[in-house]
């Protein structure tokens, strides 16, 4: 999706979820800097939030789960916008289960900009989905829609 954003809509990966470690509500507080103070930033400084995750065991993986868990409290997520992204068809638990903790910690889920394409198998590269009609098509659609409501909500 960060090689198909339109111009003005940027894309960024959040790379450190394994670095956020166990949440504890008794450590909240000494957590103002490192992994978890820079997820809540990048959450905070976001327009709308994208996720997109694997499906392990009928869920999302534990490492997104507990990232989530350290902004229950802290309420980044609380009426931010959300749009889910599935790389496959097959994935629909985790999708069940991360909307399922979103809408309980109050965000705004775009269902209109909500995509599935199915890459599972695929081994593709970021530029060869976006290379590939059928995929840029639909990703395209939904960034279109983010497009769309960042534009008028500014």
């Amino acid at each position: 999706m960060a090689t198909l954003a339109p111009p003005g809509l940027e894309v960024s990966l959040w790379e450190e979820l394994d670095q956020i470690p166990p949440f504890n509500p008794d450590l909240e507080d000494a957590h103002s800097a490192g992994p978890v103070a820079r997820f809540r930033t990048a959450l905070q400084e976001s327009a709308v939030i994208l996720f997109s995750t694997p499906e392990y065991a009928h869920g999302m993986p534990g490492a997104l789960k507990n990232a989530l868990d350290w902004v229950v409290g802290s309420g980044e997520l609380s009426g931010k916008p959300v749009v889910m992204v599935n790389a496959s068809s097959r994935g629909t638990y985790a999708q069940a289960s991360l909307k399922e903790v979103l809408k309980t910690m109050d965000a705004r889920l775009l269902h209109d900009a909500e995509v599935t394409v199915d890459l599972m198998g695929k081994k593709l590269t970021p530029r060869q989905i976006a290379e590939t009609p059928g995929y840029a098509v639909a990703l395209s659609l939904s960034l279109r829609v983010v497009a769309e409501f960042v534009a008028a909500t500014r």
